[in-house]
């Protein structure tokens, strides 16, 4: 047997050694759960404070107490939820920021676009900073090439430090090969000012890269391309079901079309380390549509959060009530049963599930996700025990 075992390790060890590398588990940080869109022409250092005086106001105009809420969501929502939300608007009202360089910015001439990118560089430098920050810029297609690239080596050249919860986020993608040229800019730049290691996100936007002309899966192919620089995956809702020729009126994240290519990014992520992000809504919660935007808006998160999918797009400051609601109930709604069913599983407790490792791990997941955006505390369970049932290499807390 001795033998067999030595041939058995010769032959598997490139593919043990390519498993190992490809598919490298969690990054064992705390993922946002949700990005908030700033056009950069409106991004200064009261942006954040700003988002969440705001955000205070819509609740204290549309919903002042947890019962206003809960009728106009149709959920339990309790008083503990309802505080726990206006807290956060106070603590930290955006967990994840990007300074918009692309469609929510537009075309402009480049003196004013060099000009806005300094401003909000120099503004992200000496504001309040968000857990994770960054910009997106122009896609790398050929039309809007040089100005994406411009546009990041000003903000680099500006902002000075760069933390670890910098993220550049990198749209409209159609090819393997423009990940691999985003890694040389990266690669240049970092040099050029030295900084840390700059990481980034692909904006799955287009059904290229969904899938390529030769029927593969070009997304998977990405995020091996880009490497461990590669932090994440955004859906985005209008540009992609626009390309499939959903007419405006059908364009949404629950369509059948943004369920498949969801479906997809799952899979190309899937123990990667790579998040995972559904896109937005362009229904906003403004004037006499504020309850049914609330609505839908709380719904689709909870939706998103069935699926899986724990993070998601803000693009106005009354989309952060809801967001936060929707968020903190499907945690505690949870949390009983989850820390139940881990109690059986480390021989603590019973449950009426007989769960595999596999389903602690996303057990403990769903736990440390529920303390870590604010919706949950124990002392049942600590955090650094989670992380490691979990698998992750280190916790935030």
């Amino acid at each position: 047997m001795d033998d067999l075992m030595a041939e058995l390790d010769r032959r598997l060890a490139a593919a043990d050694a390519a498993l190992a590398a490809d598919y490298r588990g969690d990054r064992g940080v705390r993922q946002p759960i949700h990005t908030v869109y700033v056009p950069a022409d409106r991004y200064d250092v009261r942006t954040v404070d700003d988002w969440g005086a705001q955000a205070r106001a819509a609740l204290d105009e549309y919903a002042a107490s947890a019962a206003d809420l809960a009728k106009i969501v149709a959920a339990d929502l309790t008083d503990d939820v309802y505080e726990r939300v206006r807290a956060k608007l106070e603590r930290e009202p955006i967990e994840d920021l990007r300074i918009d360089f692309e469609d929510g910015y537009g075309n402009r001439p480049d003196d004013e676009e060099d000009a806005a990118a300094i401003a909000a560089a120099e503004a992200l430098a000496a504001g309040p900073r968000t857990p994770y920050h960054g910009l997106r810029i122009k896609s790398l297609e050929a039309p809007t090439r040089r100005r994406g690239v411009r546009t990041l080596d000003l903000f680099l050249e500006h902002l000075g430090a760069v933390d670890d919860g910098f993220v550049i986020t990198l749209p409209k993608v159609t090819s393997v090969e423009q990940v691999e040229a985003m890694v040389l800019v990266l690669e240049t730049l970092e040099q050029k000012y030295g900084v840390r290691r700059l990481s980034f996100e692909i904006q799955v936007e287009t059904p290229q890269a969904i899938l390529g002309a030769d029927g593969t899966a070009l997304i998977a192919r990405m995020v091996k391309a880009g490497g461990e620089r590669v932090t994440g995956l955004h859906y985005g809702t209008y540009d992609y079901s626009a390309s499939l020729g959903v007419a405006a009126a059908y364009q949404s994240m629950e369509h059948p079309v943004a369920d498949h290519a969801k479906d997809v990014m799952q899979l190309a992520a899937a123990g990667t380390g790579v998040f995972v992000s559904d896109g937005s809504t362009n229904v906003l919660p403004v004037g006499d549509a504020v309850h049914d935007a609330w609505r839908l808006h709380f719904r689709l998160v909870r939706r998103s959060l069935a699926r899986g999918i724990y993070q998601g797009w803000d693009m106005h400051p009354a989309q952060l009530p809801t967001r936060f609601a929707a968020t903190y109930l499907f945690y505690r709604e949870g949390y009983d049963e989850a820390a139940q069913r881990l109690r059986a599983y480390l021989g603590d407790g019973e449950s009426g599930y007989l769960d595999e490792p596999a389903t602690a791990v996303a057990l403990a997941g769903f736990v440390l996700r529920g303390i870590e955006c604010g919706a949950i505390e124990t002392t049942e369970f600590d955090t650094a025990a989670l992380a490691r049932l979990a698998r992750r290499a280190v916790s935030e807390g």
